[in-house]
């Protein structure tokens, strides 16, 4: 029979145990290759998270000119360039993308606003009739800025066009553009140039209808890039009918902020909307417009409602940044427009052209408190 092990020898037993376990551990993490792959992993995470944080410190072009752009209108809110855009374009809206080479109409209805562009064609200096494609995108949104302001600061329906969109795109961007970006200002500028734009407002059970052209002549001559043949315009004259509008409808915009908004054509869209419609809403109960209308005016390509209201949030937010007197919410139900001052909070007096005042509002559908344009008021 076995003597009880004496509570010492039991003591000192558990201790051998413990040491063995501990000496034991030692030997586990000591190894070498286990400290060397430990060491890789702590490294791996170390490069993951400096890259990351690297990631989220980068600012590309884009929004180091939106935050400058910023900053400085809201150190110096009255800007000292202008550009102008016709109250036609700040209510109604462009392709944004580039719809194809086979359509040749775009109709937008805004309520009992109805916006139809017609693509043209254009007789190339070889002899033949060519088919050039609808406007869209930034691009043609900033010549016709371009187009307003040079005819409102001359006085003249004729601008030459040959080296002064590239000034106007070097001032825009802050460097000289390359050959492929002046290309695409100047093809845009084409088809501007031979569309054909019709207007109609409804109103108590009959519609005024309003066919023009913005450019009633140019002038082309056949240029070559990358060994592809296009049409580069030289001069062009705005029609008379357009050219007497715009001395009466013109909306005056910062420069930076369309500078800084360059990039994206529904950004350029909100804010002229919003810098001809604010300052004219009710201080006392201002207006509330549904996503529906919103959907209607800006939600071209987006066949939900809900995903078209998700990036229109983020629109609102950019041009906030570049209109920062501009007061409106949004909420699940629409967006509430509030009484503000214009961007351009004074009169801006052009050499040889009167004070721009801009036209009435033209209606958004389902929106409050809405008036409809004159049918005398011209396009």
């Amino acid at each position: 029979m076995e003597t009880p092990a004496s509570p010492i020898e039991t003591l000192q037993r558990l201790q051998r145990q413990q040491a063995e376990k501990v000496r034991a551990e030692d030997h586990a993490v000591q190894k070498p290759e286990d400290a060397i792959e430990k060491l890789k992993r702590i490294q791996e995470r170390e490069a993951a998270k400096v890259k990351a944080e690297g990631r989220a410190a980068k600012v590309t072009p884009i929004k180091r000119r939106m935050i400058e752009s910023s900053v400085e209108i809201l150190g110096r809110p009255v800007p000292e360039d202008f550009l102008y855009q016709h109250t036609l374009f700040c209510q109604t809206v462009l392709p944004f993308r580039d719809p194809g080479p086979d359509v040749r109409v775009w109709e937008r209805e805004q309520g009992k606003i109805s916006l139809l562009l017609e693509a043209g064609r254009a007789k190339d200096p070889y002899g033949r009739y060519v088919e050039v494609g609808l406007p869209f995108g930034p691009a043609v949104r900033l010549i016709l800025c371009h187009l307003n302001t040079e005819a409102l600061r001359t006085g003249s329906p004729v601008i030459e066009v040959k080296d002064s969109i590239t000034a106007f795109v070097h001032r825009l961007q802050g460097f000289v553009p390359n050959g492929r970006e002046i290309r695409k200002f100047k093809d845009q500028l084409t088809r501007l140039s031979a569309s054909t734009i019709r207007l109609a407002a409804s109103c108590n059970g009959y519609t005024v209808q309003k066919n023009t052209h913005i450019v009633g002549e140019f002038t082309l001559w056949a240029g070559r890039f990358e060994e592809e043949r296009f049409l580069l315009p030289q001069q062009i004259i705005l029609s008379s009918e357009y050219f007497e509008s715009l001395q009466e409808h013109a909306v005056p915009l910062d420069e930076r902020a369309v500078s800084a908004l360059a990039h994206s054509a529904i950004a350029l869209d909100v804010y002229c909307w919003l810098a001809q419609r604010l300052h004219r809403v009710d201080p006392k109960c201002g207006q509330f417009i549904p996503w529906s209308a919103l959907h209607q005016q800006f939600g071209q390509g987006y066949k939900e409602i809900r995903k078209f209201r998700r990036d229109f949030l983020n629109v609102l937010t950019m041009v906030k940044a570049q209109y920062p007197a501009a007061r409106f919410g949004a909420d699940k139900g629409g967006m509430m427009l509030g009484n503000s001052p214009p961007p351009v909070q004074r009169r801006a007096v052009l050499v040889g052209a009167p004070e721009p005042i801009s036209a009435p509002p033209l209606p958004i559908s389902n929106a409050r408190q809405l008036t409809l344009p004159k049918p005398s008021v011209k396009a």
